[in-house]
């Protein structure tokens, strides 16, 4: 925790994800939801539509649909991390759930926290960051007006 009251950490990637190939966290989506209540209707909407083409574009995921007896229809996500989170669905359209769907699948599983700085390094510099023209004479990046304008001029 900060001062802020928020926890924040330094960014991080989950196993260098992306570095050779992506790696899906989301690994386990389970679809809870009524068969007759008013409040499921959407979940309904969104199995008879669209979680087909869901399971296509994202064959590393598994995808249960259960029917059961229950007050709030919900989304379970399981990500490889061991992380589970859970979202009621309850009262929300097919188009709001598939949102919601491809979100969690977009996810890491690591909470959502305020990062600190866009980079981190664990031997810190006083000298500050390095650029191209670091060790370079400035001479290089300096230039005199006379010098433009005569070359301007010889140009015309």
């Amino acid at each position: 925790m900060t001062s802020r009251g928020s926890p924040s950490r330094f960014l991080q990637s989950v196993l260098q994800n992306g570095v050779g190939r992506y790696v899906c966290q989301l690994k386990r989506l389970s679809l809870i939801f009524s068969k007759d209540a008013q409040p499921s209707r959407g979940a309904r909407e969104f199995i008879e539509e669209k979680v087909v083409d869901f399971a296509k574009q994202n064959p590393s995921i598994v995808v249960y649909v259960s029917p059961k007896q229950c007050r709030v229809a919900k989304v379970v996500g399981e990500y490889l991390n061991g992380t589970i989170r859970e979202e009621d669905i309850n009262s929300k359209t097919a188009v709001q759930i598939a949102e919601l769907v491809q979100k969690m699948a977009n996810q890491s599983g690591l909470d959502i926290i305020r990062i600190r700085k866009p980079y981190h390094t664990d031997n810190p510099s006083i000298q500050g960051q390095w650029h191209p023209f670091t060790n370079k004479p400035s001479s290089i990046n300096v230039r005199s007006f006379d010098t433009f304008s005569q070359q301007k001029d010889s140009s015309q």
